[in-house]
């Protein structure tokens, strides 16, 4: 029985002063007062994900800088190390989290959702959230090998038809070591796979340590006990059997959190082969004596579906596809240059995996769905011709939706329903498939909460008609009325209305239509009322906010919604705004949240400068490749000092999209009812005289195989297209500036001078 009548605030109010305590609830009423009102102050999912994050943190505290002799991750090493330029002062700090070096890579098979996690320096976790392995040799005559303490080593990304693996190679004088980390499905079964090679050079009392450390990239995880088998080959962790070892290690140590790392007591002589910790720090090591002169290889291999907090279904695993059948018919790519071809092929790859059945922005710290990353995520796949993956996922859309039409991944973000209705029209446009019927229906609720969830139109708020403050993107600040929010609603309305008019619903079309119209002349009203706030012709956050980072949200209107025209003067004067005041060595920074230089912001910029026919988006591009790690892989938000990921996950997923749909864009564009080619090929692949190719890319009028072949005194461009629905024009772009017009033919040549 809940006692309501019970005097909770006051009860909490003089609990907090008798102990000397603020009061609590002042406080929060202040915050809240930096925001504006709003029915959520801030989505639950993010205060629960957020109180997770910290609690690791506050383990950190306590693990961490008490024991700076253990072997720790890289970032640890390099946060913690005040002579590198990574350190963070920890003071006041109450929580130590990773914000300099937030980079790894997963490592899959697809429609399989578990990935384990490669650090930059071969540390692999293979359970979610989970235990990590590390590998080192070590010598009493000729020193030690622990890659995590390494300032230099090689990683790289191997991928074929059949396989996607991280590679990490280092090494001294006297000896080397590689680790290859892939997953792979045996006897039903998935499974963590790495391979570890080692080379010595002349050594004698030298031995491979493979060890089980009670951390990953974000800090500590609880290992509270440890036990290997007797003959060697398996290994136990936390009571569950998940390792085999091939072949048998030769001997096996382990430690707990009082007796220090096990790395202190590698060569004792006194083997264990199971010890407990209730501190649930324990580690410990298979060892390998090394052969004076020569090699030896280590297998190990972690049964996935063993992870307690991954529920595989059986029948997932027997349905899920191999990589060369993930990769049929999607959109290639043949450029000069390879590594932007290469951090294509990875995007690409890594957007299929990430897609199993839900779409996660990413493997670890944002293994969750949000509709917003979801659906530029899906666009993404859709452009390059994953269409059945797509389909898959949108057909799970509508069991999100509440009974009121709202689509809901996190409660107070209200662009969601926007972007759905868009995508789900995009599909249609771009497929030439008319709308399911599960998903017309849900459209149809959508656009209608859309309708009644706006603010009444007829106040003289700066805010009227819009849609309510909310947290919107998260990126962008307090609580507020989000233009953001806005742009991806009157894009929704407009797409609903196109979806029933092609349905036959005239209706409901002229209804939508007309909501849209109105939506689009409040966000018009609010930006001419608002221009004394920002003195600034651009277009802000929101009508309250000055010109500031967060106005990279309202970008959307041109970039990827084409709701204002490509030279629209207000979006000019916010891109002019953003690159003078918002951009770090040719990067966007996001000052709100993230704090750190943003890639799939940074090619939204790049977008609108590019659909403005401006060359500044050129060097926006060139700088996100520079930030792309060895293994082609941005994190959310990256430290401009150490060129580490800061925030969110390591690996972006909503970033791959951008990058994806950069590259398509720099040769396929759609404007309206025609198509812009090769309007973004940059000036040095002209002049590398080498053949490009893409296709089949995907548009709103069918696909389109393009071939270039530059000359000494111009070029060659040819296609092949599959129309559902002709473009009126197609204009290609000339290297001199110059655009030549031709009728959109299912095939054909021209040579350009």
């Amino acid at each position: 029985m809940r006692l309501r009548w019970l005097p909770w605030k006051f009860i909490l109010r003089q609990a907090a002063r008798a102990h000397g305590f603020l009061d609590p609830l002042r406080i929060f009423s202040q915050l809240t007062k930096f925001a504006q009102p709003s029915e959520v102050a801030a989505p639950v999912e993010l205060i629960r994900a957020g109180l997770v994050f910290h609690a690791r943190g506050l383990l950190n505290t306590k693990a961490i800088q008490n024991n700076l002799d253990w072997i720790w991750p890289f970032w640890v090493r390099r946060q913690f190390d005040p002579r590198d330029r990574a350190f963070v002062p920890r003071a006041f700090s109450i929580t130590h989290v990773n914000l300099t070096n937030r980079n790894w890579t997963a490592v899959g098979v697809p429609d399989v959702p578990v990935f384990p996690l490669v650090d930059p320096r071969g540390l692999v976790t293979p359970f979610f959230d989970g235990w990590s392995l590390d590998p080192w040799i070590v010598s009493q005559a000729d020193g030690m090998l622990v890659p995590s303490q390494l300032h230099d080593l090689e990683q790289t990304l191997q991928y074929d038809a059949g396989r996607l693996a991280v590679c990490t190679r280092c090494g001294t004088k006297e000896f080397q070591l590689e680790s290859v980390v892939e997953a792979e499905i045996r006897h039903s079964r998935p499974y963590c796979s790495v391979r570890y090679g080692i080379r010595a050079e002349g050594l004698r009392g030298a031995w491979f340590a493979l060890a089980v450390r009670p951390y990953n990239p974000e800090g500590v995880s609880f290992v509270h006990h440890i036990s290997a088998s007797p003959e060697g080959g398996a290994w136990t962790v936390n009571h569950i059997p998940c390792m085999q070892l091939e072949p048998a290690m030769k001997r096996h140590v382990c430690s707990t959190y009082k007796q220090g790392d096990v790395f202190l007591r590698l060569l004792e002589r006194k083997e264990r082969l199971e010890t407990e910790c209730h501190v649930g720090m324990a580690s410990g090591a298979a060892l390998y004596e090394l052969p004076p002169q020569g090699s030896l290889d280590v297998q190990v291999r972690v049964d996935l579906s063993a992870d307690p907090q991954t529920k595989i279904p059986v029948s997932t695993i027997r349905a899920n596809r191999s990589w060369k059948e993930a990769l049929e018919g999607v959109c290639a790519l043949t450029v000069p240059d390879h590594r932007m071809r290469f951090l294509y092929e990875a995007a690409v790859r890594f957007m299929i995996l990430h897609t199993p059945l839900d779409v996660y922005p990413g493997p670890f710290t944002y293994k969750r769905f949000w509709f917003r990353d979801a659906v530029l995520i899906l666009h993404a796949l859709l452009c390059v011709g994953a269409h059945e993956r797509v389909e898959r996922a949108v057909n799970r859309f509508p069991r999100r939706q509440s009974v009121a039409g709202y689509f809901h991944s996190q409660e107070g973000e209200w662009d969601s329903n926007g972007q759905v209705l868009w995508f789900m029209r995009r599909f249609c446009e771009v497929t030439g498939r008319p709308c399911p019927t599960e998903w017309f229906k849900a459209l149809k609720k959508g656009a209608a909460w859309i309708l009644r969830k706006r603010l009444p139109a007829d106040s003289e708020e700066l805010h009227a008609g819009l849609l309510p403050a909310g947290f919107s993107a998260e990126h962008f600040g307090n609580n507020d009325y989000y233009y953001w929010d806005d742009y991806w609603a009157v894009a929704g309305l407009r797409s609903a209305a196109a979806v029933c008019e092609e349905e036959g619903n005239e209706r409901e079309a002229m209804r939508f239509r007309k909501e849209a119209d109105r939506f689009m002349e409040s966000v018009e009203r609010s930006l001419e009322r608002s221009k004394t706030i920002r003195r600034h012709e651009g277009i802000p956050a929101s009508p309250y906010r000055r010109m500031d980072s967060g106005a990279v949200g309202s970008m959307v209107a041109s970039y990827p919604l084409q709701l204002l025209p490509a030279e629209e003067p207000r979006i000019l004067s916010t891109i002019e705004y953003l690159l003078e005041h918002c951009f770090v060595s040719d990067a966007f920074f996001q000052d709100m949240i993230h704090s750190g230089m943003n890639v799939y912001l940074s090619l939204h910029c790049a977008q609108v400068l590019l659909r403005a026919g401006d060359p500044r988006f050129y060097p926006i591009v060139m700088r996100v490749v520079e930030l792309a790690s060895p293994t082609g892989q941005w994190p959310e938000a990256i430290h401009p000092q150490t060129l580490g990921g800061c925030m969110g996950d390591g690996q972006h997923m909503w970033a791959a999209a951008e990058w994806v749909m950069m590259m398509r864009n720099l040769f396929v564009r759609e404007e309206d009812r025609k198509l812009v080619l090769l309007q973004g090929i940059p000036e040095s692949w002209w002049r590398a005289g080498q053949p490009m190719e893409i296709g089949p890319v995907h548009t709103r009028f069918g696909s389109l195989r393009l071939k270039v072949q530059p000359g000494s005194e111009g070029f060659q461009a040819s296609w092949e297209a599959s129309w559902h629905s002709p473009p009126e024009a197609m204009e290609i772009c000339c290297m001199d500036g110059k655009k030549l017009s031709l009728p959109g033919l299912n095939q054909g040549s021209v040579s350009v001078a």
